[in-house]
């Protein structure tokens, strides 16, 4: 229920409860009818009827108080709210997982961000497109990057192993201190698990409660971690790495969209055959990965280009015009209750003395 007025528009949380209304007429009928204690007395010549003000008040002013803090106690109960027109709350986006490689090679400075400025590292880079894909703002070549509020977002590092730096959150600046606090991981830490990455960022997404779950995979390598190289510390002889397109036919399962970003570029020249042949079929595989959920792939080996697969996702991925807007809202519940006590008391006080009678 809405009540139109000149400072916005008066709703009910609970509007059923206002049928109670009539209630409040029941009790002040109820009052003024009910039977009143007499005074034994000699003579009551002296107490005869004297009409006035005062007498009036005495013979309305209780049921006319007592109806008026029932009816108040019913519009209470309906929760009467009015909504702040000024902060608006975005409408629920989409839950993403940003699943971001960190091995030794994504600290190579050969990626550049802006034109003629010194390049910047792979991870550096990749840090700083996401960042404009969730926070909003120009980006270097000065395409306009819109806010993403609504969507929750969590970080999963990987190397060899991965881990969740941060759960799904919409406080994405603290998202951001924990990307920024990554660095490139090498010796025991070297390599590239891009199958147990997806699907440690596909359990997260699991969990969420949005409709909508899109998984963004950033990597420069390939696959390259075997079943035999990762073992369960608690449970010895079980293998628990995955491969990229047994972790995708998960997230399809799931109806969990993937897009993964190849920011490896194509293998140096003069590279050995193998190289050559190794770097092909991990690009091959991210682009499977991505078409078997749903998703897409894309090539970025530049600032430039790194953008325009995150503006492509963000257009991809754009939250549907036509959900609601929520806004906070100011509750006057609790003064309603509060004035029906007020009235209660003050009844009280009146009937036991300006208001005090004799029958």
């Amino acid at each position: 229920m809405h009540l139109e007025g000149m400072a916005g528009e008066l709703s009910f949380e609970n509007p059923e409860f206002l049928w109670l209304a009539p209630l409040a007429l029941f009790v002040a009928w109820w009052w003024g009818r009910r039977s009143r204690p007499a005074l034994r007395f000699s003579d009551v010549s002296r107490f005869g009827p004297r009409p006035g003000r005062r007498a009036t008040a005495a013979r309305r002013g209780g049921p006319a108080l007592r109806g008026a803090a029932c009816l108040l106690l019913v519009v209470a109960c309906a929760g009467p709210r009015r909504p702040d027109l000024v902060t608006q709350l975005p409408a629920k986006g989409i839950a993403l997982v940003v699943a971001l490689d960190v091995s030794g090679s994504m600290g190579a400075e050969d990626v550049v961000w802006t034109p003629g400025a010194p390049p910047v590292s792979r991870l550096e880079a990749a840090r700083r497109a996401l960042k404009l894909f969730l926070a909003g703002g120009a980006a270097p070549d000065g395409t306009a990057f819109d806010p993403r509020p609504g969507d929750a977002v969590g970080l999963v590092a990987f190397a060899a192993v991965p881990e969740t730096v941060c759960p799904a959150t919409l406080n994405h600046s603290v998202l951001f201190k924990v990307a920024d606090a990554l660095q490139p991981k090498g010796g025991a830490d070297a390599g590239t698990n891009i199958g147990d990455s997806l699907a440690e960022a596909v359990i997260r997404l699991d969990a969420a409660d949005q409709k909508s779950r899109v998984l963004i995979l950033l990597s420069d390598g390939e696959h390259n971690i075997l079943k035999e190289d990762v073992r369960d510390a608690q449970r010895p002889g079980i293998d628990r790495t995955l491969k990229p397109r047994e972790a995708a036919q998960l997230a399809a399962n799931l109806g969990v969209r993937v897009y993964t970003i190849d920011a490896g570029g194509d293998p140096p020249f003069g590279a050995p055959p193998d190289a050559v042949a190794q770097r092909f079929a991990g690009r091959k595989a991210l682009k499977d990965v991505a078409e078997m959920t749903g998703g897409k792939s894309f090539q970025a080996t530049s600032g430039a280009e790194l953008l325009a697969a995150y503006r492509e996702i963000s257009l991809l991925e754009k939250t549907d015009d036509r959900a609601p807007i929520y806004r906070r809202y100011f509750d006057y519940y609790a003064w309603c209750a509060g004035a029906a006590l007020v009235l209660l008391l003050s009844a009280h006080a009146l009937d036991r003395t300006a208001w005090r009678t004799m029958t």
